[in-house]
């Protein structure tokens, strides 16, 4: 020892810490530690690289959600629409261009396609001063003459055409000249053909610039008001024809956050919160380094070094992390972008990104590594040379150091979200509230987490077996992980819970009724409409008798290729619900006909005489003031009102938004003398339909005039409330196996000590079991009250709204399968007898 100590370079008087070599040989020594024991940093390594790779992916899908400044105007700033009706078109666009300069012009005729959404035949100039941004050329090249059209991919896959194609529309032959799509919109349907090809235009939209007097404020197009009243935009163009409408493109509030800006601020938070468990992580690397710690310091090394040593591996795996996050965000990302294209309807360019904030989350990963191993490594390096080389934890610190400023973080994001507005607030104030209250109640929750450990062992009495008194034993001597772990479980259950909670307001109707949402349809269902405009349309008046009968033909010789269970026919009067006097009134949905099929298709059989209306949507039926509006319903029209109709809840009928979930009653038909139409036909199949199926649907639509339905993407409830509970109990599962393996791993000795006397394997397990048990009773318990207290107080005002249409079954699955899960795993996981009682591990 002393030759060693002779050999060591003198420090010289101006570096009494052991100057730039005694820093390189810890650090080196912190980078072979990290090779040799990174399995045991794998929990800190694994949230923070998924932390980087959400910032690199979340800042992605926000910033590119919005559609693109581009959208709708191009790069003009204002737009005005001229009907096609109008008896003087042409002189009054050319009267416009020479009062109000340059302009772009684009023509539109309606095409019917077979589908809900017609398509246009668009004549407009690819190279056109304003209009550019909103085409773009996929393939072939654009139409430059009389007889040339070029079609967006829907549009070709309808037809089934492709460049070099005649297509023939009403009459008219048109050569196929490329591909093109709107990249701010792709779900844009038209054909493109040359300026001036359009001869009886639908619509006239032309772009332009605003004059440099026009007012900014106020008028169409201001914040909130795309499509503003006829007189204010006669404010900014005066002198348009009446039939005019002008739109102007919202100015962008300087105060308004950048998507880039929230997706940073939520990963600090998340960073915030990752640092705290992984100040447990490397508490435990510093309590499995303390002997070798305690022997540098006894070779001479100072606090510094020592705590050097610590940081150092800190920074190793910051930065590992980093690299690793970066590469599964951006694959992930560049994964994503055909996905989230199709989901928002417009192109995306992969580099679009905002990098400074993905370069400043790589960063503050980093640092946050850095951070969380800077206190652990104060405690190890105060600890005296003697006992760290005895190997024994320090003592842990009083609870009240950290229960009391938890408790106080926790009833202060009570309040904080007892001034957030609920479901109704909307503005500033109230989402900071929301977000402060938020956050202090998911740090108070961690600081509260050790007093619950603490109390649990408390409450273990002697009736509790030994095996399990040791395990809770042992989570209190360690709780500095077994704390955090759980505040990492109760974050987990947390997320879930109000996960759940808003899916199921926001999806089961609780909230408004009247805006129902979810999936239009279930993908063995698919409606066929009698008009082109779906159902929406009216009246089928359009289609004559036999027309009729002869789409009834075609509907069920497809519905036969398809062995369908069934066939309904959707039957309507053109009535409709309201709610007076309140805002957000009008009924999203058709009110469909509760003939006897349709009662029969469902299995409803009792349904109340004298009821008016039947549905499913949960609270429809307790809503006050409301009116049945049927008769003259057009715009113009006046219709008849029926006040307060009595509607019952039949959980009978289906769900899906398309679908008849809220009918009229034969009773109110005839007592209010309603004429029945035809509307469709819902078609449900024993299987899932195919993309070919759909396709032969979309066909038989198109050549009968009129349109059909499919389901759409929108997720429902139960698929959202059960991925967010699997997502919970995974998370949550993996950092229990994490903490139960190192607070088993550090009393590996204690463990040996059993088996020495005696102790079986059931005894081994019992105590594994018992400390993922504990663990996850806990933050079941903990996470789950979390969520509910902080739904109690953000929605005190609409209690009903927000707990009537939970789903149950997940709140279940958590709080009885996490639990579970962790204590049969612990059992299966564990019993195994040492491998040598006597030996002891070496540094």
């Amino acid at each position: 020892m002393s030759t060693m100590l002779h050999q060591r370079p003198a420090a010289s008087a101006g570096t009494p810490n052991g100057g730039v070599p005694a820093r390189r040989a810890v650090f080196r020594w912190a980078i072979r530690l990290f090779r040799q024991e990174w399995r045991q940093q794998l929990l800190v390594l694994g949230m923070l690289a998924v932390a980087v790779a959400a910032t690199i992916w979340g800042a992605g899908v926000a910033t590119n959600t919005p559609p693109p400044p581009t959208a709708t105007y191009g790069t003009a700033n204002a737009m005005i629409a001229l009907p096609g009706s109008d008896p003087h078109l042409s002189a009054d666009i050319a009267a416009i261009q020479q009062k109000y300069g340059p302009i772009d012009l684009i023509e539109d005729q309606v095409v019917a396609s077979g589908t809900t959404q017609n398509i246009e035949l668009r004549a407009q100039d690819p190279a056109g001063r304003y209009g550019a941004p909103l085409l773009a050329l996929d393939s072939g090249r654009y139409p430059s003459g009389p007889g040339q059209a070029a079609l967006t991919s829907q549009v070709a896959s309808l037809y089934g055409l492709k460049t070099g194609d005649t297509w023939h529309e009403n009459g008219r032959a048109w050569l196929v000249t490329g591909i093109v799509s709107n990249p701010t919109d792709l779900l844009d349907e038209f054909a493109l053909v040359a300026p001036g090809q359009v001869s009886s235009p639908d619509q006239a939209t032309i772009l332009l610039d605003q004059p440099a007097s026009a007012s900014q404020d106020g008028g169409p197009g201001g914040p909130g008001s795309p499509a503003g009243p006829r007189d204010p935009g006669q404010s900014v163009f005066p002198g348009l024809p009446a039939s005019a409408s002008v739109s102007l493109a919202a100015q962008t509030g300087g105060a308004q956050l950048s998507p880039a800006t929230i997706v940073l601020v939520i990963a600090v938070l998340g960073l915030v919160f990752i640092g705290l468990v992984s100040v447990a992580g490397f508490t435990v690397i510093a309590q499995r380094r303390l002997r070798a710690l305690g022997m540098i310091s006894a070779l001479g090394a100072t606090e510094r070094n020592v705590r050097l040593v610590m940081m150092a591996n800190g920074a190793v795996v910051g930065v590992t992390a980093a690299v690793i996050g970066a590469v599964a965000g951006f694959g992930a990302w560049f994964a994503y972008v055909p996905g989230l294209q199709s989901a928002t309807g417009h192109r995306i360019n992969p580099l679009n990104l905002p990098w400074w904030a993905i370069v400043v989350g790589i960063l503050l990963a980093v640092v946050t590594s850095v951070l969380a191993a800077r206190r652990p490594a104060r405690v190890a390096a105060r600890i005296p040379a003697v006992a760290a080389l005895s190997g024994r934890p320090a003592e842990p610190k009083g609870l009240h150091r950290s229960a009391l400023p938890g408790m106080l973080l926790i009833g202060g994001g009570i309040v904080c979200l007892l001034f957030s507005g609920g479901w109704g607030g909307n503005s500033g104030s109230d989402s900071l509230f929301l977000l402060v209250g938020l956050v202090a109640t998911i740090v108070g929750i961690f600081l509260f987490a050790p007093l619950c450990v603490t109390l649990l062992s408390v409450a273990a009495g002697a009736r509790v077996p030994v095996s399990v008194r040791i395990a809770l034993r042992d989570l209190v001597r360690y709780r500095a992980r077994s704390g955090a772990a759980l505040a990492a479980t109760t974050f987990a259950v947390f997320l879930a819970m109000l996960i759940c909670i808003i899916a199921s307001v926001r999806l089961s109707g609780t909230l408004n009724a009247l805006d129902y949402s979810g999936p239009n349809l279930t993908s063995s269902q698919l409606v066929v409409y009698t008009s082109e405009h779906g159902p929406d349309a009216g009246d089928s008046a359009a289609l004559t008798q036999s027309q009729l009968n002869t789409l009834r033909h075609q509907v069920d010789s497809f519905a036969a290729s398809v062995h369908a269970k069934s066939i309904l026919p959707l039957e309507t009067t053109g009535a409709t619900l309201q709610q007076q006097g309140r805002q957000n009134n009008n009924f999203s949905g058709t009110l469909y006909v509760a003939d006897p099929a349709l009662l029969a298709r469902y299995g409803i059989n009792n349904v109340d005489p004298r009821a008016d209306v039947l549905t499913m949507r949960p609270g429809l039926a307790g809503e006050p003031d409301m009116q049945l509006l049927y008769g003259d319903l057009g715009p113009q029209g006046n219709p008849s009102v029926l006040a307060n109709p009595k509607i019952d809840t039949v959980s009978g009928l289906p769900s899906g938004t398309s679908a008849p979930n809220t009918v009229i009653t034969m009773h109110a038909i005839t007592a209010l003398h309603l004429r029945v139409h035809v509307q469709g036909w819902l078609i449900d199949t024993p299987r899932p339909l195919t993309a070919s199926q759909i396709s032969a649907a979309r066909q038989l639509a198109n050549a009968a005039g009129v349109s059909m339905e499919s389901k759409s993407g929108e997720l429902a409830l139960g698929q959202i409330s059960d991925g967010a509970t699997a997502l919970g109990l995974i998370i949550a599962l993996g950092v229990l196996a994490m903490t139960v393996g190192l607070v088993r791993g550090e009393t590996a000795r204690d463990l040996r000590t059993l088996t020495a006397t005696g102790a079986a394997a059931t005894t081994r397990r019992t105590i594994t079991a018992a400390t993922a048990g504990a663990l996850a009773l806990l933050g079941t318990v903990l996470g789950t009250a979390g969520a509910a207290i902080a739904g109690l107080a953000w929605a005190h005002s609409s209690l009903s709204d927000t707990f009537g249409g939970v789903p149950r079954l997940d709140y279940l699955l958590i709080l009885v399968g996490l639990p579970a899960i962790s204590v049969i795993g612990g059992w299966l996981l564990a019993g195994r007898e040492p491998a040598a009682i006597a030996r002891q591990p070496l540094e």
